[in-house]
C-alpha cells in the first residue's frame, strides 16, 4: 500500500481578487457564487475563445491572474451587465473583467482599441477618429446646407453647434463625419419633427470611449469629463449619448 500522501493547495493568492473586491459595490460578494451559470446562458460572449462568465469567475477566484491576463475573452465582453441581471448573487462580473483588463500593460493592450482612444485624446473632439472641432463644424455645416436645399420639406432643419440653452448636448459616432456624413442626417431629421431642442458641442462631441474599454481610468475620465463639461458650459439639462 502507498502511504504516499497527496497534498492539494489552497488557492492562489490573488492580487486581482483583492482590488476587485474593494470596489465592489454592496451586494457583490463574489463568493457568492452558485456555479448556477445563469450568467453564461444569457452572455453574448458566451463560447468566445473557449471562455464564458462562469468559467472565467471560478479561474478569477482561484487566483489564476498570470492565465486571465493571457486571455483575450476579457476583450471580447461588452460589459453589457446581462450577467449581473441575471445572477441570484448580483455579483458583478462587467467590474471584474474591467479590472482583468488592466492585468496587461497598456502598451499590450488591443491594438485597434489602443488606438482608437489615444486618436481620442488627441484633441478636444474627443474623436476616435482624430477629427478636429473644426473639421466637424465644416462638415456638419456643409451637409445640413446639402439637405435643406435638395428637401424642401427640411428647408428649416438646423443641427446646431454649441447652442447655448439646448435641453439636451447630443453627441456623435465618430465615424460618420469622417466616412458616412449622410448617416448623421435621419437622427436631424427625427430631432427636427419632434421640436427637440438640442444641440451639438464643437468639443466632447465623440461618442464613443474607447479608453473605458481600454480599462485606462485616466484617459477615460478625460473624455467623458471633456463632454460632460460642455454640455455644463452651454447650460444642457440631458446629455443624449447615441451610442
Amino acid at each position: 500500500m502507498n502511504d504516499d500522501v497527496i497534498q492539494l493547495g489552497g488557492k492562489k493568492q490573488s492580487t486581482f481578487m483583492d482590488k476587485v473586491k474593494e470596489i465592489l459595490p454592496e451586494g457583490g460578494n463574489l463568493n457568492l457564487c452558485l456555479t448556477c451559470g445563469a450568467c453564461s446562458s444569457g452572455c453574448p460572449a458566451t463560447g468566445l475563445d473557449g471562455m464564458d462568465p462562469r468559467k472565467f469567475l471560478r479561474m478569477a477566484a482561484l487566483g489564476l491572474d498570470e492565465e486571465i491576463a493571457k486571455s483575450d475573452w476579457p476583450w471580447m465582453c461588452t460589459m453589457c451587465q446581462r450577467c449581473i441581471y441575471v445572477c441570484p448573487m448580483q455579483i458583478d462580473i462587467p467590474q471584474l473583467v474591467y479590472n482583468a483588463r488592466t492585468l496587461r500593460p497598456r502598451e499590450e493592450r488591443p491594438k485597434g482599441i489602443l488606438g482608437s482612444c489615444d486618436m481620442a485624446l488627441r484633441n478636444e473632439s474627443t474623436s476616435a477618429m482624430g477629427t478636429a472641432p473644426d473639421d466637424f463644424v465644416f462638415v456638419v455645416e456643409d451637409v445640413l446646407e446639402e439637405y435643406q436645399e435638395a428637401q424642401p420639406e427640411f428647408a428649416e432643419m438646423q443641427a446646431p453647434i454649441d447652442k447655448e440653452g439646448a435641453e439636451f448636448f447630443l453627441n456623435q459616432n465618430s465615424r460618420e463625419p469622417v466616412t458616412e456624413p449622410d448617416e448623421m442626417v435621419p437622427l436631424w431629421k427625427i430631432l427636427h419633427v419632434a421640436g427637440v431642442n438640442w444641440t451639438y458641442g464643437s468639443h466632447g462631441w465623440g461618442g464613443e470611449n474607447y479608453c473605458m474599454f481600454l480599462a485606462d481610468d485616466d484617459a477615460w475620465k478625460h473624455i467623458t469629463t471633456t463632454s460632460a463639461n460642455r454640455a455644463d458650459k452651454l447650460g444642457c439639462k440631458t446629455f443624449l449619448n447615441t451610442e
